[in-house]
């Protein structure tokens, strides 16, 4: 091969697949599972350990699956899973315009269906665009199951009394039942015509290996029929590749753990790395890799190699490290200008960059792809952003979100991230709410609910010191004092009447006060207020029975034009319906005066 051949069509890389699903269903027995019997398969060494990823040879696959697979049917060289542990995250780890993960395995447990972050996952499938089977885990634990280690589906399906695969068919249906409620068309893989256009489940068991053989085999298949294309990478070409970990390394500082999904990357390589605030230009120092298991034993975990090529998980050790973020672009410069790679760099980092405002919430999260995820789910939700950044809780980000006007927005919302602890001691004083969560519309729930119980402490705060609606009618022979006070016998007609109210009386549409409401009397106990349908005796500074009222006389509870807009366009749903309907009285009797009145 010389220098200047670039994409190869007989030079297929490795498909990269992400396993995802919710926290217990099995993602690591499951990898664990395929790693064991790759491990068994094949000498120890012919199975390598990647940095944060596994590759398994497709002979090795070809020796697992046994009948499902004839290698000669295949040109792609195996499949590389990532298995960055806690990164449920991880699918959102970018590529070159789009998912990391060419493939993915949506991992759910059959007893227990979809939970929040199997939906999470599928949401992030959705929007990446990434094709995915569904792995239908812990099919040994069906009661009266009957296991056959490491066989194909179909050979230990049959071999079942029909009670167990009856009650097997009904876990395997509610799966489809919630992809499909999800907007996925799913069936049974075997069943499944054209992948593209349906997902396919495979009942599986990471405990016996049982479908297993079936797993890899589609995995293969759907790899070979829809990616060989982009499988066509350039073999002597400058490497690229995504940060998934920045990890101190003792002896080697600060170093980027990386799966590299194009060209090459050499011991003595120039790079450009995603860094928080430009990108950073540096010379890789060492490429290590996990020692083979047989070398466990010796003093290092790591062991130099002078050259890796796509697809593989590699660790890069380099000088100016510490700023790297998860999920940043990583490429070689070898013959290329350094400020053209500088800007391809911050051409795919602006691709990610988060539109933020002049006003809003603090976003934190673990890698840039899920800082994306998280964007885009707080835009769907209208909450706007003032800064968004990777990275755990500090507390510069508190004092950014102290300065917010809105009480409402004195938040940070942190995804898969730590607080550190002067940050969180800063946030008790400063008054700033933090959230965190691994779930992303967990956290942005959590955010709603608190929003919703300020803006309603807000609008009790504001009916407490808004005037009520009120109309009351003064009962016929109930007066018993006609002046200083008048004290009168009332029957609330609608609304609430309460102390210390101005009352008025309308003379065709001209309201006149006539007084102030000083007690309440309900059955000789003095009371705040008296709600419709009550009848009470009222104390009213300034009439006289007789003059300015009249027994059987309609009295309203003068209502100030402020209050009355207020009332009418922001607490309409607050208050009573029969509080309403004397606050729309009491407007009609204004407007038909003044049309603009308490507009």
């Amino acid at each position: 091969m010389s220098d200047t051949d670039t994409r190869d069509p007989t030079s297929l890389r490795t498909p990269i697949v992400a396993v995802l699903g919710h926290v217990d269903h099995g993602k690591t027995s499951l990898l664990d599972k395929i790693r064991g019997s790759a491990v068994i398969e094949g000498e120890a060494g012919a199975i390598t350990q990647h940095i944060g990823a596994t590759a398994v040879p497709l002979d090795i696959i070809s020796s697992i699956a046994g009948d499902l697979v004839d290698p000669d049917d295949f040109d792609l060289p195996g499949l590389l899973f990532i298995d960055t542990p806690g990164h449920h995250s991880f699918t959102t780890l970018r590529s070159r315009g789009g998912a990391l993960a060419d493939i993915a395995i949506l991992v759910v447990d059959v007893n227990d269906g979809f939970q929040p972050q199997t939906l999470e996952a599928l949401d992030i499938l959705r929007r990446s665009q990434t094709p995915f089977i569904v792995a239908a885990n812990k099919i040994d634990t069906v009661p009266g199951w009957n296991a056959h280690e490491d066989s194909p589906i179909n050979d230990t399906y049959e071999s079942q009394s029909d009670r167990v695969r009856q009650r097997l068919d009904e876990s395997l249906y509610e799966i489809i039942g919630n992809l499909s409620d999800e907007g996925f068309s799913a069936d049974l893989y075997w069943r499944v015509q054209n992948f593209q256009r349906n997902v396919g489940v495979v009942p599986v068991s990471a405990m016996t290996g049982e479908g297993v053989p079936d797993l890899l085999t589609v995995m293969m298949g759907l790899s070979q029929r829809y990616m060989k294309e982009e499988m066509e990478i350039d073999v002597a070409g400058p490497g690229v590749g995504t940060v998934l970990e920045v990890k101190e390394e003792k002896g080697f500082g600060t170093t980027v753990d990386t799966v590299l999904y194009d060209g090459t990357i050499r011991a003595d390589d120039q790079l450009v790395v995603g860094g928080m605030n430009e990108p950073i230009v540096t010379d890789v120092r060492a490429l290590l890799q996990p020692r083979p298991l047989a070398e466990i034993r010796t003093e290092s975990r790591f062991e130099k190699v002078d050259e890796v090529s796509a697809a593989s998980g590699i660790k890069v050790a380099a000088p100016e490290l510490a700023d790297a973020m998860a999920g940043a672009p990583v490429r070689v410069v070898r013959d290329r200008d350094v400020d053209e790679v500088i800007e391809e760099v911050q051409a795919e980092l602006a691709d990610i960059a988060v539109d933020t405002a002049e006003e809003g919430v603090v976003v934190k999260a673990d890698t840039l792809g899920s800082l994306e995820a998280m964007a885009d789910a707080l835009d769907d939700a209208e909450v706007p952003i003032v800064r968004a950044e990777v990275g755990d809780v500090a507390p510069r980000d508190v004092s950014v979100a102290s300065t917010a006007d809105d009480g409402k927005q004195k938040a940070i919302l942190g995804f898969n991230v730590d607080v550190l602890d002067d940050a969180e001691d800063r946030a008790e004083v400063e008054d700033v709410t933090i959230f965190t969560d691994q779930v992303i519309y967990q956290l942005i729930e959590e955010y709603e609910e608190y929003v919703e119980g300020i803006e309603q402490a807000q609008q009790d705060t504001i009916l407490e010191n808004i005037t009520r609606p009120a109309r009351f009618r003064i009962l016929p022979d109930h007066t018993f004092r006609q002046n200083d006070p008048a004290v009168v016998g009332v029957e609330v007609n609608s609304g609430t009447v309460q102390n210390n109210t101005n009352v008025v009386k309308f003379e065709g549409n001209e309201p006149e006060r006539v007084g102030q409401v000083k007690g309440i009397q309900e059955q000789g106990e003095d009371v705040d207020e008296a709600r419709a349908g009550n009848r009470v005796s009222v104390a009213i500074d300034g009439p006289t029975v007789g003059r300015q009222i009249e027994e059987d006389d309609e009295l309203w509870a003068e209502i100030p034009e402020k209050h009355a807009k207020i009332l009418e366009q922001e607490l309409a749903s607050e208050i009573p319906a029969d509080e309403l309907e004397a606050l729309n009285m009491y407007l009609d009797k204004q407007r038909n005066r003044d049309p603009f009145w308490g507009k």
